[in-house]
């Protein structure tokens, strides 16, 4: 197999920084595509891995190359690509493999096949070692796991959709968020922000849960109906028993049973967030409104393409800072601060000088 060089960012170590590099890259087979990196979302995962804080769950493999929220240009097609042509706009989330066979292969819910390859840090069946993601000026993938960006949209901005997005919006989809019913979000993030667009664009009620009253007027013109301080034990009794569904996309450690309580009957929370330390979870809130609490990672693919078209024809896309690649270090000092508003988005034009 022909392989040629690539222009990235990678880490040597989980201590140090960010730096140019050259990694290798497949030629494209029968079935991939390749792609000119045009910008790339910086996620909190992408920290995680690069300082190995995921070491039981997902060991980090050295040199480390991050970035699972790519968009970008096709600069060529293998011969049996159907869905593309050269110079389509495309994106590339946490995904680029899976088995294919499995029941929710089958199903088109890829994210949950066993055998899954994921964008950074998974065995490269193709070229040995592991994959590596989009802090890079291209990428090959299977056509499978490559999808189409409307063309309305600005890229830099929508690059975040890929993974904030699609995370948001498939338990949406999932737990029914429609027109009429009324939906909490927690957390004001790159996450959550993201939620607050969705559940508006759904049609939903919408009442956003924050800890900074400094978030308040920026909930409201991301399309709120409502904004709660979590930390109002009056504002929250006002709401008890009222919503159909909740969006939980707080990372840190928090109280979730403030949160089922005001769930309705039948009412869901989904956990997006992952925090350190387990939950600790009362049992009759549960059981006292046959209320559930459940989890959610990305979608699957159709799932993803049905996202962004939905962004498209509501001109969506995520709030964005665009930095160079050369800022990314800077960039990760001031994500652990939560000083973003609300995703960074490289332009890997940058990446050209180097």
């Amino acid at each position: 197999m022909g392989m040629f060089n690539a222009k990235a960012y990678s880490a040597s170590s989980a201590t140090s920084p960010l730096a140019p590099t050259v990694i290798a890259r497949r030629d494209p087979n029968e079935n991939d595509v390749q792609i000119e990196i045009l910008f790339c979302g910086i996620c909190h995962s992408d920290l995680h891995y690069v300082r190995n804080e995921w070491s039981d769950v997902l060991p980090t493999v050295y040199p480390c190359v991050p970035g699972h929220e790519i968009v970008g240009r096709i600069t060529k097609v293998g011969s049996a690509v159907t869905k593309f042509k050269v110079d389509d706009l495309a994106g590339v989330g946490c995904l680029v493999d899976s088995d294919g066979t499995c029941p929710s292969c089958q199903a088109g819910l890829e994210q949950f096949c066993p055998n899954q390859t994921l964008t950074y840090g998974f065995p490269d069946k193709h070229i040995g070692g592991v994959t590596y993601g989009g802090y890079s000026d291209s990428i090959v993938v299977n056509q499978r796991f490559v999808v189409s960006i409307p063309s309305n949209l600005n890229l830099a901005a929508a690059a975040p959709l890929l993974c904030a997005g699609i995370t948001t919006y498939s338990p949406m989809r999932h737990w029914g968020v429609t027109a009429g019913k009324k939906v909490g979000i927690v957390g004001l993030g790159g996450l959550g922000h993201m939620g607050v667009k969705f559940a508006r664009a759904l049609g939903a009620h919408t009442v956003v849960f924050t800890t900074s009253v400094s978030k308040i007027d920026d909930a409201l013109r991301l399309g709120a109906d409502e904004v709660v301080l979590s930390r109002d034990a009056n504002e929250m009794q006002k709401h008890a028993g009222s919503f159909d569904f909740i969006l939980d996309a707080v990372s840190a450690d928090h109280d979730i049973n403030a949160y089922i309580n005001l769930l309705a009957r039948d009412g869901n929370m989904t956990l997006v967030g992952a925090p350190e330390k387990p939950l600790s979870l009362s049992s009759f809130g549960l059981i006292f409104g046959r209320r559930s609490v459940s989890g959610s990672p990305i979608g699957g693919l159709p799932e993803t393409q049905e996202m962004l078209n939905f962004c498209g024809e509501h001109n969506i896309t995520s709030d964005v800072e665009v930095i160079a690649i050369q800022q990314i270090n800077e960039a990760y000092e001031r994500l652990l601060k939560s000083d973003v508003k609300y995703r960074f988005s490289i332009d890997m034009v940058s990446l050209k000088s180097e």
